[in-house]
C-alpha cells in the first residue's frame, strides 16, 4: 500500500540547496500522508543537519537515523528541524524503503515555519 499508494513532492524549492527568502515561507503543517520525493525535489531526505533557511522555509527538516533497508520494513524515525539549532524541533514519522525509493508518512509539523525537505 505504502508503496503505490504515495503522493509525489517534486518542487524545486523544497530542495536543501534551495535558498529561501526570508519574506516568502511555506507550511507543512497540513501535510498528511505517504509522500515520495521526486524530480526537482530530490530522491530523498538528508540524513545530516542542514543549514537553515533553505527548502522554502525556516526550519530545514532531515531524517535522524537514517533510512531502512527493505528488510526492515516500515519504521518510526524522527525527523528534526533546524530552526536555530539542528534539532531544535523534532516529530515523528514513519519511512518505508520500496526497493528502489523511499516513501515518508508525514502527520504536519510542529509549527508552520518548518518544512519538510529533499536532497539527492
Amino acid at each position: 500500500m505504502e508503496c503505490t499508494g504515495y503522493s509525489s513532492l517534486t518542487s524545486g524549492d523544497r530542495k536543501t540547496t534551495h535558498r529561501t527568502d526570508v519574506t516568502r515561507k511555506t507550511c507543512d503543517a497540513n501535510l498528511n500522508g505517504w509522500y515520495r520525493f521526486q524530480g526537482a525535489a530530490g530522491t530523498r531526505m538528508p540524513t545530516s543537519c542542514p543549514p537553515t533557511r533553505r527548502c522554502g522555509s525556516y526550519g530545514t527538516g532531515w531524517l535522524k537515523g537514517g533510512h531502512p533497508t527493505v528488510a526492515e520494513g516500515k519504521v518510526t524515525r524522527k525527523v528534526c528541524f533546524h530552526y536555530s539549532g539542528c534539532c531544535q524541533y523534532s516529530t515523528n514519522i514513519k519511512v518505508k524503503n520500496c526497493g528502489s525509493f523511499y516513501v515518508y508518512h508525514f502527520c504536519g509539523t510542529p509549527y508552520c515555519s518548518l518544512r519538510y525537505c529533499g536532497s539527492n
